[in-house]
C-alpha cells in the first residue's frame, strides 16, 4: 500500500521512477525478465538462420521471392518513430507534465497500432499468393514463430501501455505509477531493438540471398 503525496513540478524527484524502493525493485525484475527474453529471441533467431533455406520443393517460394523492402522499411520507420515517442513521452513524465506525457504515449500506440496492422498484412499477403503458411515448410515454421513471436510481444506492450494510460487517467503521476511507466517504456524500447535485428537478419538478409 502506498502514500499518497501531493508533488508540483518543483517537488518532483528528478528520477522519479528511481525514488522508492518499490520502483528498484521494479527495475531489478524487469532486467531479469529482459534477460530472459533476450535469450528467448536468440534462440529464436538461431533456429531461423539454421533453416532459413530449408524448403521441401525447389519451387517453393524463398525469402528473396517474399520480403518486399518498401513494407518492411515502412513498418521499421512505424516502431523506430513509436520508440522516440515514448523517449518524449518519458521526458515529461520526468518533468511532471502527466497530459503531455499521456498524449506522446498516445501517439506511440497509435505508431504500434499501425506496425501490427502491416504486420497483420503481411502476413496474409505471404498466404494468400505465395501458400506461404506455418506448416509449408521448416523456413516458414521460422519465420512465423519469430516474427509473429515479436508482433505478440508488440500487441502486449500495446496493451500494457494502454492499460496504464486509462487506469491512471484520473489520478495522475505519484511515485508508484512513474515506475510503472518508464517499465513500460524501456520494454516498448526492447521490442524496437529485436526489431532492428529481425529487419536485418530476416528480411535484408534474405533479400540478397
Amino acid at each position: 500500500m502506498h502514500v499518497e503525496e501531493k508533488f508540483t513540478p518543483k517537488t518532483w524527484p528528478e528520477a522519479p521512477e528511481k525514488a522508492t524502493l518499490e520502483g528498484k525493485n521494479k527495475f531489478l525484475g524487469f532486467w531479469l525478465f529482459l534477460g530472459g527474453e533476450t535469450v528467448l529471441f536468440a534462440s529464436l533467431f538461431a533456429t531461423y538462420i539454421a533453416l532459413k533455406d530449408k524448403v521441401p520443393d525447389p519451387s517453393m517460394a524463398h525469402a528473396k521471392d517474399l520480403f518486399e523492402l518498401p513494407l518492411s522499411f515502412i513498418a521499421t520507420m512505424l516502431l523506430l518513430t513509436s520508440s522516440i515517442t515514448s523517449v518524449y513521452a518519458m521526458y515529461h513524465m520526468k518533468n511532471f507534465a502527466f497530459k503531455k506525457m499521456q498524449a506522446w504515449l498516445l501517439v506511440t500506440v497509435l505508431l504500434g497500432a499501425a506496425f501490427l496492422g502491416l504486420e497483420i498484412y503481411e502476413f496474409n499477403h505471404y498466404v494468400s499468393h505465395f501458400h506461404h503458411t506455418f506448416t509449408s515448410s521448416a523456413f516458414g515454421s521460422a519465420f512465423y514463430t519469430l516474427v509473429g513471436f515479436h508482433g505478440a510481444h508488440v500487441a502486449f506492450g500495446l496493451c500494457w501501455i494502454l492499460s496504464l494510460m486509462i487506469r491512471n487517467a484520473g489520478r495522475g503521476l505519484d511515485l508508484y505509477n512513474a515506475p510503472k511507466f518508464y517499465v513500460a517504456s524501456l520494454y516498448w524500447h526492447f521490442i524496437d531493438v529485436v526489431w532492428v535485428f529481425i529487419f536485418t537478419v530476416v528480411y535484408l538478409m534474405g533479400m540478397v540471398g
